[in-house]
């Protein structure tokens, strides 16, 4: 009996110390240097400044003569399908989490589910789904919600940006928590015209649209401008209409009041944020090492991109932010810190 109590005792020790070595990432030492390519978008756009700042603070924790070459080869918030061979096109991908969702379950821009996609970090930012009418529509239809609109099947005028780009994809989805797709409001007269960001504010300043849809965040440039030059309307959606967005894979967050000219009200929406997507089998000290650098730099990121004020280390693990799971590197690093993750 003695002896079977002192065996038992040993294996927990000898288990215990295994937990406390994968633990404390002694199973995730880097030595060699890594060289890795970081697809964002062009120049000035979010996902190029979100790399750059996150390209700064990953370089510290990789090893010397290490290298992270910032590419532009991304559509941005719906970057995840260039992750796809094995990371034969890139590394690592700024995309979005709810994309990085769709394309890992159904697949988008034309591509075949992105199965041996992982992320390393989620959370970062502050965007979400805006949607607005010309104060003139408002004025004119009496129609303030989305709601409404559906209702009533009015022929709006709807200007939204090109195919492929996130700011479509909130369009589409909007519409698909109505059971409806945006040739359904062109079949009941409406428009639906897809443009530059430019164009968009153009058209709508010279009210030859009534409506636009995108996702953005605060401080967005045209949108701003667009708001101090002409009359807009923000919407606030339907709180059935954003739980089947959050079911889709969005999230709820608040737009504060002041965001825009005229927006005197906070606003409850949906939106879906930054996050660092890796090929499945990416090394997983790699991917270890990409985890920590992040959420251990979160004041700089935060000093280099003011919408990452809003990163946080304890939840940038969780599948919400995510839209996918987590690397195994990537998760053993949240289980160290005892962040929640999945």
């Amino acid at each position: 009996m003695k002896k079977a109590l002192s065996l038992t005792l040993a294996l927990v020790m000898v288990l215990s110390l295994g937990a406390f070595a994968f633990a404390d990432g002694a199973d995730y030492e880097l030595t060699d240097p890594v060289d890795l390519t970081f697809a964002a978008q062009e120049v000035g756009t979010a996902a190029y400044n979100y790399a750059a700042a996150l390209q700064t603070v990953m370089m510290k924790e990789l090893p010397e003569g290490s290298n992270i070459s910032i590419t532009t080869t991304s559509p941005g918030g719906v970057g995840a399908p260039i992750i796809v061979n094995a990371g034969a096109q890139c590394d690592l991908v700024m995309s979005n989490s709810a994309p990085a969702k769709w394309s890992y379950e159904e697949g988008i821009l034309g591509n075949e589910p992105t199965t041996e996609i992982a992320a390393i970090a989620g959370g970062m930012g502050h965007d979400f789904m805006n949607v607005m009418f010309t104060q003139k529509f408002v004025d004119e239809t009496g129609i303030t919600t989305v709601e409404e609109l559906v209702e009533q099947q009015y022929p709006v005028k709807i200007v939204i940006k090109t195919n492929g780009t996130f700011g479509e994809m909130a369009a589409e989805r909007l519409f698909a928590a109505f059971d409806l797709t945006l040739e359904d409001v062109a079949a009941w007269g409406g428009v639906v015209e897809k443009t530059s960001g430019d164009a968009i504010k153009a058209g709508l300043q010279d009210d030859l649209y009534d409506m636009t849809i995108d996702h953005i965040g605060a401080g967005q440039a045209n949108t701003t401008e667009l708001c101090l030059t002409h009359d807009m309307y923000a919407v606030q959606l339907g709180e059935e209409t954003m739980e089947k967005l959050v079911e889709m894979g969005y999230d709820y967050v608040t737009v504060e009041a002041g965001t825009w000219n005229r927006q005197d009200e906070e606003i409850l929406t949906v939106g879906s944020q930054q996050v660092v997507l890796v090929p499945s089998d990416l090394d997983e000290a790699v991917a270890y090492h990409l985890a920590k650098a992040i959420c251990e730099n979160k004041e700089e990121l935060a000093q280099a991109v003011g919408a990452m004020s809003y990163f946080d280390p304890e939840t940038a693990g969780t599948l919400t932010l995510t839209g996918v799971a987590l690397h195994p590197g990537a998760a053993a690093y949240y289980e160290e810190m005892g962040y929640e993750h999945g």
